[in-house]
């Protein structure tokens, strides 16, 4: 018999018997606890806001108070959409956009963060090449954290979670917003 032929008998032989996998514990919050509230604070914390608009607030007029000076807007929806962005639009048609105007999937009250699929994101830069992001959320579609926003995730297709503006550092501590996307984050809840 070989060394190797020994080496693989031996392993097989020693082999450690199977074990279960941990149960997964529950981490719901208990009730009564304010998602939205966490959600806004979890928001304001890593950068960004969360405006919750009354049922009568005028879209397009909160967005004209809430960014005056961005006249290239991308939106989805037709009402809000100032230019015209698609799947095929140029790098240079897209480095363009001030603000887009995307809707969210569900939020996190955890981390402040929103799940976008992609059929809301136009083209899948624009979240990240605006200047500006507004993310309109429902609030009733936010979560109490991460491990049920993965069950809402779909098995397929391509998302992401958004969590306040961009931000870099480098080791002298030197914080840099906007590096690698939008240098603003606005969630407006519905």
């Amino acid at each position: 018999m070989s060394s190797r032929d020994l080496i693989l008998q031996r392993i097989k032989r020693n082999r450690p018997s199977d074990a279960r996998l941990p149960t997964v514990p529950d981490f719901s919050w208990p009730p009564g606890i304010d998602l939205v509230e966490k959600f806004k604070i979890a928001l304001e914390r890593v950068g960004g806001r969360a405006i919750a608009l009354s049922p009568q607030a005028d879209l397009k007029e909160q967005i004209s108070i809430l960014y005056p000076g961005c006249q290239r807007i991308a939106s989805r929806n037709a009402l809000l959409s100032r230019i015209e962005i698609s799947d095929r639009s140029s790098t240079d048609e897209l480095r363009r956009i001030e603000l887009a105007v995307l809707r969210g999937r569900f939020g996190v009250a955890e981390n402040g963060a929103v799940w976008v699929p992609e059929e809301e994101m136009i083209h899948r830069a624009v979240p990240f090449i605006a200047e500006h992001l507004i993310l309109l959320l429902s609030r009733g579609a936010i979560v109490e954290n991460m491990h049920q926003a993965y069950k809402l995730v779909p098995p397929s297709g391509y998302g992401v979670f958004i969590a306040g503006p961009s931000k870099t550092a480098d080791i002298e501590q030197s914080l840099v917003i906007g590096a690698h996307g939008p240098r603003s984050l606005t969630v407006l809840l519905e």
